[in-house]
C-alpha cells in the first residue's frame, strides 16, 4: 500500500459516497488510476465494503455501552453464536487482557439495555461481566 492508496482510503473514510471523478481530482491523478486502485483495494480485502455511518442525530436516542465478559474455557464458540443473535450487540472483540470478550452494545432505553445485559450474564459459560455506559463521544475516528 503506497501513499496514493492511503489517500484514497482517507478520503473514502470521510465520505464513502465520493465519486471516482472527485477522488481523482482531489488526489491529482487520472480517473482510471483511481478506479484501478479501488478495484485492487477491494480485491485485496483492504476495502471490505462501503457502509453508512450514522450521524449524531440518528444516534441520539440510543444508549451505548461496552460490556466486558469473562467466559469459561472452550465456551467461546457457543457464546459467540448466541451473542450474534442479539440485535443490541453491534460488535464483538476478543481481547488479550483481563477479559475474554469486549462487546459494543446499543439500546433504545435503559430497560432494554438492562435486559440485554441480563441475557448476556445468563448465557451458559459466562463467568462474569462488567458494563460501562457511554456518556459522550469526544473523538470518533472509526470508519
Amino acid at each position: 500500500m503506497d501513499e496514493l492508496d492511503r489517500g484514497i482510503l482517507a478520503h473514502l473514510a470521510q465520505d464513502a459516497r465520493m465519486s471516482v471523478a472527485v477522488l481523482a481530482r482531489r488526489l491529482k491523478v487520472a480517473r482510471s488510476t483511481v478506479q484501478a486502485r479501488l478495484e485492487r483495494l477491494e480485491t485485496s480485502g483492504s476495502i471490505a465494503g462501503y457502509t453508512l455511518r450514522l450521524g449524531d442525530s440518528a444516534r441520539e436516542h440510543r444508549i451505548r455501552a461496552t460490556c466486558m465478559v469473562n467466559i469459561e474455557p472452550r465456551a467461546q464458540a457457543a457464546i459467540l453464536t448466541r451473542l450474534r443473535s442479539l440485535p443490541e450487540v453491534e460488535r464483538i472483540h476478543t481481547t488479550s487482557g483481563r477479559v475474554d470478550l469486549l462487546l459494543q452494545l446499543a439500546a433504545v432505553s435503559t430497560s432494554q439495555l438492562d435486559d440485554v445485559l441480563d441475557q448476556i450474564g445468563g448465557l451458559t459459560g459466562v463467568k462474569s461481566s462488567e458494563s460501562l455506559i457511554h456518556l459522550s463521544t469526544k473523538l470518533d475516528r472509526a470508519t
